[in-house]
């Protein structure tokens, strides 16, 4: 019985030393690197620094960003898109220091058992992946709703002074928030790195109003009208098309009306012609200039209605067809818009039409209030400021005798009061607004050039005096002076021209 122990404890004195030796050699020689048989995903990592290693699956990570995905939308189009637009990462880096560690860590007898068995078996890690769920509702937004078939609501027109009804249709969209826990779901618990193929989530929208609900709309909200020059035709043009594209809304409860979505874009083809408008404080030609005046009669309306005006901006310098704190502001650069909600239980209809220089827009829906209930609006201006220099602006490629003149605005502090009666009794006084409009000089573009040093010196003298009518009165006597010496000159011509006609006769009469 002895003997048989003695025999056994040799055996495992023998493998250990054996083992060991083979260990110490192993690790001797493999000492900073990552044993054979060892992979992460299909990343063979063998031979490999832990920071190598690190790298090889990145690069493999940056392969599977490029795997494609088609995301079936309404009617079956296909969306493409590939992983890496869904935000994919992955997360247990640590197998990259275990798999570093493997065969390195533990007594010799644990080290060498770890490397037995990878020769028998490969250590293979799976990567574990996450996904943004925001970067996926931003593809599916953009890309999956293209083709949405949007439910055309039932609606009104006005003919001839009679309310017609259309029936809506219900339409076909993606449902973004389901779509995009199908899809995350699926990435995290199916995906095998294939090329995924998946169907968004469609639903039917439904179209809103019924003859029934809309026959409510015939009473008169609110009305208003301004006047423009019709001599302008560009701006009238602009004027009349920005009235034509918001004409004929038809707007439920609770639904938000934004007058820049309706009339925008600003281009020839939606319409518009370039004319005077506000930008950074100066009169410039755009596509569209006018326009705001649109917006402007559109609110004045919408505040008479007593609807709800949910983003609202003054000019940055005062318009002439409304009293300040009237006026509102739109541009497409900037994203200034006129919005407002209908706040009243029953569907709304704006009807606008402009022609011969008036603009004017009215509000239907259903009366509620009283009709001892009157609203009315009132500017008040708290502040007046004048401007207290003109602005001058030497242009040398511009030839002396050259002026552009752009008038100054006055600068406003105001705000605008909203005053309602029951009966013909004052029940109340609210502030609705405060406008600040910029004040704005008078500037001027001079042209300084000329092959006269005389008259640019003199036009220079003039600019620095900083007063327009001191240079546009040098102006009036240069080019008098210009005037002057062209007639001497052609007078002088003229005389030389005689004398010579004279001569000329004189020679060829006959000798008597």
């Amino acid at each position: 019985m002895f003997e048989k122990w003695k025999l056994i404890i040799y055996l495992v004195l023998t493998i250990v030393t054996i083992g060991g030796i083979e260990v110490s050699a192993y690790a001797k020689d493999k000492d900073n690197t990552i044993l054979e048989g060892i992979y992460v995903e299909s990343v063979d990592l063998a031979g490999m620094t832990e920071s190598e290693a690190r790298a090889a699956v990145e690069s493999y990570l940056e392969e599977l960003k490029t795997k494609p995905v088609i995301l079936e939308a309404v009617d079956g189009n296909q969306i493409e898109a590939v992983i890496g637009d869904f935000g994919i990462s992955w997360t247990n880096q640590s197998i990259i220091e275990e798999a570093a560690a493997l065969g390195k860590e533990g007594n010799i007898v644990q080290r060498y058992k770890s490397i037995q068995d990878l020769k028998y078996k490969n250590q293979v890690y799976e990567l574990e992946l996450a996904f943004d769920k925001d970067a996926i509702r931003t593809v599916i937004s953009e890309q999956g709703t293209r083709y949405d078939i949007p439910a055309v609501n039932a609606s009104l027109s006005l003919v001839d002074g009679e309310f017609q009804y259309a029936d809506g249709q219900n339409g076909v969209a993606v449902n973004v928030d389901e779509s995009v826990e199908k899809v995350y779901t699926y990435l995290i618990d199916t995906w095998r790195q294939e090329i995924l193929s998946i169907e968004l989530v469609i639903q039917e929208t439904l179209a809103k109003g019924s003859a029934e609900e809309l026959s409510q709309v015939r009473d008169l909200l609110g009305s208003y009208t301004t006047t423009y020059s019709a001599a302008n035709i560009a701006r009238s043009k602009n004027v009349e098309n920005g009235c034509r594209l918001v004409n004929g809304t038809t707007l439920y409860p609770g639904e938000e009306f934004s007058t820049l979505q309706t009339i925008t874009p600003f281009t020839e083809a939606n319409g518009y012609y370039a004319a005077a408008s506000y930008l950074n404080g100066k009169v410039v030609d755009s596509l569209g200039g006018g326009i705001c005046q649109v917006s402007t009669t559109l609110y004045n309306a919408v505040l008479l209605a007593e609807l709800e005006t949910t983003l609202r901006s003054s000019h940055s310098m005062i318009v002439t067809y409304v009293e300040p704190s009237m006026d509102a502001a739109i541009a497409e650069s900037s994203g200034k818009d006129y919005k407002f909600r209908n706040n009243t239980d029953y569907p709304i209809y704006i009807e606008g039409h402009a022609s011969k220089g008036k603009i004017v827009f009215n509000i239907y829906g259903k009366e509620t209030r009283d009709s001892g209930h009157k609203v009315r609006f009132e500017s008040e201006v708290l502040e007046t400021i004048y401007p207290d220099h003109e602005d001058i602006i030497a242009d040398s490629s511009q030839p002396v005798g050259y002026i552009n003149i752009e008038s100054a605005h006055i600068g406003y502090k105001a705000r605008l009061w909203k005053i309602v009666e029951e009966n013909g009794v004052e029940v109340s006084r609210d502030i609705m607004n405060r406008s600040t409009y910029k004040v704005s000089p008078r500037s001027a573009v001079v042209g300084t050039a000329s092959s006269n040093p005389d008259h640019t010196s003199r036009i220079k003298s003039a600019i620095a005096s900083g007063k327009i009518d001191t240079v546009r009165a040098e102006i009036n006597a240069i080019n008098a002076e210009i005037v002057a010496a062209q007639q001497a000159a052609q007078q002088l011509a003229e005389q030389q021209a005689l004398l010579q006609q004279q001569a000329a006769q004189q020679q060829a009469a006959p000798v008597q």
